[in-house]
């Protein structure tokens, strides 16, 4: 059986290889080293050029290889899933607190975390993300740079506060000369942001959430994804129940053939040998079962758990669509709470600088919740594309799980029979008591003789 095409097999050219293991005083972790060979050009973004700062964080783009561990990785998937919010973030390797110092164990994590970052690099939305890059390419002291602080997420929201403080500076310095213009302006446009407010928000349970036109089918995604996980995790606990019995299947063939190869030394004759090859049989599909219990797990019973994960990612997904929905309720709150604050200081006298940092301020929170409404939306449409691509490439990929196994169960059975039919004319070749087939026939010939004298001799008395 032939091993089929995946995504991720297009990302080939990136892999993790070589795992050493470090000792920093008491602390022992695992390096692997990541090599790129040729890929994708490196992703611009805005304000990038060719002579920026990014020529000299990465390396070339035909070819690189850095260090990375295990903690590493983990930051890589935490920024993936904080630059590109609503993108199903393919699973890491779980942890393990022991064990994981093994050389099975350390094989298994290395093939997850290559697996792992080859999904990345296919992803439609994680592909040109900076993080993937800085992982895959950036030198030591870069790449711990960008671990230590909140990369450009961090430095955006910084230069917005800045611009922010400047214009609020600016506009209260030109206070006295553009008051009466500005707050015709502000009572326009607070009578519009009161009436979108009060067709946005509406009570949800005990919150108050902001509800938009796709919450119905949000609903149904998740209704969906949860009612697949507790279906899955059953498949799974089945599959893993046949790979177990499949193992204590190959140990009952071991003891079976065990015993009647001691069974056949203790039988002189042709039966004797009869039962030796029973027992070779028996041993063989032992052999055989085991293999095939091993492919089992690897081929049915690890795919249909990676299932599970990928789910569990779905879930991640959708509840960051819906933290964006919350922040972006809170946003509008807020904005209600400032609006009314403005409100009740307008046109109160001794009142008319408050009133107008109350108004500066409702600008930068309608500032705010318009950056978390587009957040939102963004994130919401991120997502129906995602569970899209989810629902189409595990259609696929579950069938051809299936398919895989059918067929291995075909070939499985096939062997067993050709195994069994072999032995039925070796066992018609054995005649039983004919002298031929044992070792001791003359002695069986003059016992013989003895007995058919003394038969003779009894008679004639």
């Amino acid at each position: 059986m032939s091993e089929r095409n995946r995504p991720e097999d297009a990302a080939q050219y990136i892999t993790v290889s070589d795992p050493v293991q470090h000792s920093e005083g008491m602390n022992k972790y695992t390096s692997y080293r990541v090599d790129v060979r040729g890929g994708p050009p490196i992703p611009q973004h805005d304000g990038a050029s060719d002579n920026n700062a990014h020529s000299n964080v990465f390396q070339n783009p035909g070819y690189s290889a850095v260090l990375r561990r295990f903690n590493d990785f983990l930051w890589l998937y935490e920024r993936l899933r904080e630059e590109r919010a609503g993108a199903i973030v393919p699973p890491l390797p779980e942890k393990q607190p022991v064990g994981r110092f093994s050389a099975a164990f350390i094989e298994d994590r290395r093939k997850n975390l290559e697996r792992f970052l080859r999904r990345v690099a296919v992803h439609p939305e994680l592909q040109d993300t900076i993080c993937l890059n800085t992982f895959l390419r950036a030198d030591d002291a870069t790449f711990s740079a960008a671990k230590q602080s909140n990369w450009e997420v961090g430095v955006s929201s910084v230069q917005q506060q800045q611009s922010n403080n400047i214009n609020a500076q600016q506009q209260q310095q030109q206070h006295s000369l553009s008051q009466k213009k500005e707050s015709n302006k502000l009572t326009q446009w607070l009578t519009s942001t009161s009436t979108s407010i009060a067709s946005t928000v509406m009570t949800v349970g005990n919150a108050d959430l902001v509800r938009s036109p796709d919450d119905d089918l949000f609903e149904e995604i998740e209704r969906y994804i949860n009612g697949l996980d507790s279906q899955m995790k059953v498949v799974s606990q089945q599959a893993s129940a046949l790979v177990r019995k499949g193992k204590e299947m190959a140990n009952g063939l071991f003891e079976f053939g065990l015993a009647f190869s001691l069974l056949g030394q203790s039988e002189a004759d042709a039966l004797g040998l009869a039962l030796q090859k029973m027992g070779d049989t028996a041993d063989t599909l032992s052999v055989m079962t085991a293999e095939h219990a091993e492919r089992e797990s690897s081929e049915f019973e690890d795919p249909i758990q990676d299932y599970i994960r990928m789910i569990k990612a779905v879930k991640a997904a959708v509840d960051k669509r819906n933290e964006k929905r919350r922040h972006y309720t809170n946003c509008l709150n807020d904005l209600s709470h400032k609006q009314s604050q403005a409100n009740k200081l307008k046109g109160v006298p001794g009142k008319e600088e408050k009133s107008y940092m109350a108004d500066m301020a409702l600008l930068q929170t309608q500032e705010e919740t318009e950056r978390a409404r587009e957040d939102f939306a963004t994130v919401s449409q991120r997502v129906l594309r995602e569970v899209d691509r989810f629902k189409r490439e595990k259609a696929d990929d579950m069938r051809a799980t299936v398919m895989d196994y059918i067929q291995l169960q075909i070939e499985y059975n096939q062997n067993m029979e050709g195994v069994w039919a072999n032995l039925i004319p070796q066992l018609e070749q054995v005649q039983i008591g004919d002298p031929k087939n044992t070792g001791q026939g003359s002695s069986t010939n003059v016992d013989s003789s003895v007995v058919a004298s003394s038969s003779s001799g009894v008679t004639g008395e």
